[in-house]
């Protein structure tokens, strides 16, 4: 497979997620429950996003359709995706997600900040949709968009210290997300909370060890964050940052960050998260390598890198659930960056 989004391959990502975002079991809840009338199915606790094994999945699975139609409007699936989308994408089934965050007990809900993350990502790309049925989408999402915004709003300035985790906990994957909806949407004090939390948290760290992959981890806690501080900071301020970050990038080091993670079982939901991880490195390094010169050899080694992630875990995007219900999305991200 190359390394550019092409309709065939569009298609695939599609019928991936296609398959799965109505999905609803198996299914992992995130659910306090308050008393017995809490024990409920997953549909009737989200009317939206019940699918894909996950509440996160599932908001990244629409993600994943609402890009991959805005970009190919005529492709095959299209008159599938316009149906669940005009079928789920409405008022009153985001009214009973808005509903459900309100209950007793949902200040965490959905592993902080990675699902407000993804939501906060959806509400961009249908925003960025220019069409009457992409805005009708895209207002009947905004009240939840507006709830998650306002827990970045009240969580982040508390948050005295980064998680740094390659999974759903890390604190530089939720400003990337948070920090490019606050553009679109125009949203300057969002944005300036998480511009003031990046340089906070990072804008000290230098000779990053990359001390990774853990076992389960789908973010690489480095590159996340160099991806991170690209958007957080001014174009005259990150050269110099990242130079001091990663000194030894030219030379290969860290190596563990130019070696793709080996997964050995795909039917193992943590170990599945391997492959994901070599996508969102994959992501990052693409994303970083457009700072540099053609000419860098910092950006050709960025660049080659990220193929042999990309090479490493793109065939596997499908064949377990345990990541299928998800990985396509991580590949979209890579080849869109």
């Amino acid at each position: 497979m190359g390394a550019a989004l092409t309709s065939d391959l569009a298609s695939r990502f599609a019928r991936i997620a296609l398959a799965h975002i109505t999905r609803e079991y198996p299914n992992k809840l995130d659910h306090v429950m308050n008393g017995p009338a809490d024990v409920e199915s997953p549909r009737a606790l989200h009317p939206v996003f019940y699918g894909s094994f996950d509440w996160h999945s599932c908001v990244h699975g629409y993600w994943l359709l609402a890009s991959l139609y805005r970009r190919f409007p005529s492709f095959p699936e299209a008159a599938s995706i316009r149906d669940i989308m005009s079928t789920h994408l409405v008022p009153e089934k985001i009214a009973g997600e808005v509903a459900y965050l309100a209950r007793p007990l949902s200040q965490v809900f959905q592993m902080r900040p990675y699902g407000w993350a993804w939501l906060l990502a959806l509400a961009t790309e249908l925003g960025r949709h220019g069409t009457e049925e992409g805005r009708a989408w895209h207002r009947a999402l905004m009240p939840l968009a507006d709830a998650f915004v306002a827990r970045f709003k009240s969580f982040f300035p508390k948050a005295a210290y980064p998680i740094r985790v390659g999974t759903h906990y890390n604190s530089a994957f939720g400003v990337v997300m948070a920090l490019d909806y606050a553009d679109a949407a125009g949203d300057v004090a969002l944005g300036d909370l998480m511009r003031e939390r990046s340089r906070t948290w990072f804008m000290g760290d230098a000779d990053c060890q990359a001390w990774e992959p853990g076992g389960d981890e789908f973010l690489s806690p480095a590159l996340i964050e160099a991806e991170c501080m690209r958007l957080a900071l001014d174009a005259a301020t990150f050269p110099a940052w990242f130079a001091r970050f990663l000194p030894r990038l030219a030379e290969g080091s860290p190596a563990t960050l130019f070696q793709p993670a080996t997964v050995t079982d795909r039917s193992d939901g943590k170990i599945a998260h391997l492959d994901g991880l070599n996508l969102s490195r994959a992501w990052c390094l693409r994303g970083l390598a457009g700072t540099f010169p053609a000419a860098d050899p910092r950006g050709k080694t960025l660049r080659r890198v990220a193929a042999l992630h990309l090479e490493a875990s793109l065939p596997h995007v499908s064949g377990d659930y345990m990541g299928e219900h998800w990985l396509a999305t991580f590949a979209l991200l890579a080849l869109l960056a």
